[in-house]
């Protein structure tokens, strides 16, 4: 076998798991819209909504699964952003929707064994019928949702990437969830509502 040939599934891997992702899906919630509240099982087996967080200011919703190599950089930074801000309103709570008969690893027990593993300390939910991704219009993994609580409503004020450097925490240099609940704690609109990220392309069904 040469080189020619091996290096063909290689990059139709690499095509297949690394995707651009656009913050703010059209066919998604946009920024200001009041986002529906949920019901999804937990790693834990117990069903949660928004709802159930009564001390709640706001949530950072991080659409996510077991198998991606990109978010498998970010979880160590997701738990950060949990206990950096859920003590102050703004839990993370993250939601796995890819398809099991395209993507294996993303299982709900697959789901079970990685929150184990990492000891995340946020509620990590199965979106089985993909409603719940799609509601958001998320297009890959981790995107960030950033929602704040309203008299009307849950209202959607972030939507994208989770910082500037996928691939590296330590060069991080703008911190774009953090900097969007920061401004909400302050009393203030995010000054960035939008940021493109990178990831794997969230794993919808055939329709």
């Amino acid at each position: 076998m040469n080189k020619q040939t091996l290096r063909f599934p290689l990059l139709l891997t690499l095509v297949c798991l690394f995707t651009l992702g656009y913050a703010q899906s059209p066919k998604g919630y946009q920024i200001g819209d009041i986002v529906t509240d949920f019901s999804l099982k937990n790693v834990d087996e117990n069903m949660v909504s928004l709802v159930d967080y009564e001390e709640a200011k706001g949530f950072i919703v991080i659409v996510s699964c077991n198998s991606c190599p990109w978010v498998k950089r970010y979880e160590d930074r997701m738990i950060e952003l949990h206990n950096e801000y859920a003590s102050q309103g703004y839990p993370v709570v993250a939601i796995n929707p890819n398809d099991v008969t395209r993507s294996p690893g993303d299982s709900f027990e697959a789901m079970q064994v990685r929150s184990k593993e990492k000891g995340f300390p946020f509620d990590y939910l199965y979106d089985e019928t993909q409603e719940i991704a799609k509601a958001f219009g998320a297009s890959y993994t981790p995107e960030a949702f950033v929602l704040k609580k309203t008299t009307d409503g849950l209202k959607l004020m972030y939507h994208g990437a989770i910082d500037d450097s996928p691939r590296e925490a330590s060069s991080v240099e703008e911190r774009f969830v953090g900097q969007a609940v920061n401004s909400l704690i302050e009393g203030e609109s995010p000054e960035k509502p939008r940021a493109k990220g990178i990831g794997c392309s969230v794993k919808y069904r055939a329709s």
